[in-house]
């Protein structure tokens, strides 16, 4: 088979460069000469663990290619991947301008039968808009040339996107003719050997279960969140509330620890895009408004907290931030908690100095100089005034505490993820505050 993936963002990279890995010849399209040019050297435009030696392996075995020629691509295509992004407006609804600019083109160049698919994370109705703007072009050409519109949302974990696509817990595929289904069925064949579930369903439910599927995943953290804070005010212990919780198979453990918020490339854009499309449709979906409303409270949880410490005076104080990517095994900063955090120390007079083992580059194009960026975890503690996480990254959870004592100005800490251990805390006599649990007071 051959395929097109249209934008080589986050999903269309990992998409296409594990269509690639079973077998399949794949040409990935983009308008950034540039970003064209470092992959056809191997330079990667991301942070995904494994995605560079991926890439590598089947660019050698030609089986995996990069233009900025759309036309050239759909030569000899059996379907072509949009997987452009979908920004969110002012008014939170999915910009799908980059969407039908590629469907057009699509239009204008096809010239066989083609399954044109969805990728992108689009709201629902999005597949007949597609639809109309690939026949609106062909009826420019006076073309007859058939084709499908299909939708085939993905379920990527940032940090874990290449076992999430090759051993996926679903592969969900929106369609409307036997011809479009018989080409995914070839498409994934390979992941069907090891029994992951194809599940083909009409369209407007594919592009649906996207939405619902992040919204569910936000509402328990959302959810979790919550609860943590009214566990610090009576006096429980989430982490406690949490197993007990989790232990219900209904519930499960996934998604219930609480923190500082959650951010990244999926669930904020598309909570607000899904309220946007329920309330043009005249429905107010109150549960998601709310989901919203916490998380952007909790985001200032942390900051909140070493103000109050301090008697909201942070002027001439130093204060270090472990982490600032969204989530560990990656470098997006989109809607990360951390830059919240960051920006309510800037706004109280505090100094920030900062270190994340990927993400400091890309904040280094937000915030700038703002804040000073260290080379390691430990540089950045240096005659500091406390220390904040903010990001759970693996190399934060076990750190010498008393290379830590040496270095910090107070032996303070704020745990915005909850990954140290009171008891520890107590032992190593720092001052302790986290999310949903007692404050331990240092000695």
């Amino acid at each position: 088979m051959k395929i097109s993936v249209i934008g080589t963002g986050y999903v269309g990279l990992v998409s296409g460069t594990c269509f690639a890995e079973t077998g399949i010849n794949v040409t990935c399209v983009d308008v950034d000469q540039e970003k064209i040019e470092k992959l056809n050297n191997g330079i990667i435009p991301i942070y995904e663990p494994g995605l560079e030696t991926m890439i590598k392996n089947n660019v050698e075995k030609k089986r995996l290619f990069f233009t900025t020629d759309l036309k050239e691509s759909l030569t000899d295509c059996d379907a072509a991947f949009i997987a452009v992004g979908t920004p969110p407006g002012e008014d939170g609804s999915a910009d799908l301008q980059y969407v039908l600019k590629v469907a057009s083109d699509i239009g204008k160049y096809m010239e066989d039968y083609l399954v044109i698919i969805d990728k992108s994370t689009v709201p629902i109705g999005t597949s007949e808009k597609v639809r109309k703007t690939v026949k609106l072009e062909l009826k420019k050409r006076n073309a007859n040339i058939e084709f499908d519109v299909a939708s085939n949302p993905e379920f990527l974990k940032e940090g874990a996107a290449i076992h999430d696509f090759l051993k996926p817990d679903r592969i969900v595929v929106g369609v409307d003719s036997e011809r479009a289904e018989k080409v995914f069925s070839r498409l994934y064949k390979p992941f069907l050997l090891n029994g992951h579930p194809l599940l083909f369903m009409d369209i407007p439910s594919a592009e649906m279960t996207k939405y619902a599927a992040n919204s569910m995943l936000a509402t328990k953290i959302s959810f979790m969140n919550d609860i943590a804070n009214f566990c610090e005010i009576v006096g429980a212990d989430i982490n406690n509330v949490r197993k007990g919780i989790g232990s219900d198979s209904r519930i499960g453990h996934k998604f219930i620890y609480a923190g500082a918020g959650y951010g990244g490339s999926c669930f904020p854009k598309d909570i607000k895009a899904l309220i946007k499309t329920s309330s043009e449709n005249n429905y107010s979906l109150e549960i998601l408004k709310s989901v919203e409303v916490v998380n952007q409270r909790q985001k200032k949880v942390l900051p909140a907290k070493v103000l109050k410490h301090f008697n909201n005076d942070l002027k001439g104080k130093t204060l270090t931030i472990w982490g600032l990517s969204f989530k560990p095994k990656t470098d997006d900063m989109r809607d990360a908690p951390s830059l919240v955090v960051i920006e309510d120390l800037l706004a109280a007079g505090a100094k920030v100095k900062a270190y994340d083992p990927e993400a400091m580059e890309e904040t280094k194009k937000i915030l700038g100089d703002k804040i000073d960026y260290s080379g390691d975890m430990y540089e950045a503690l240096i005659d500091s005034d406390g220390l904040i996480i903010v990001t759970e990254w693996p190399e934060f959870r076990v750190p010498n505490y008393k290379v830590m004592e040496k270095l910090m100005n107070n032996k303070l800490i704020f745990d915005g993820r909850n990954i140290y251990e009171l008891q520890d805390m107590e032992e190593f006599g720092y001052t302790y505050y986290s999310i949903g649990r007692k404050t331990i007071k240092g000695s």
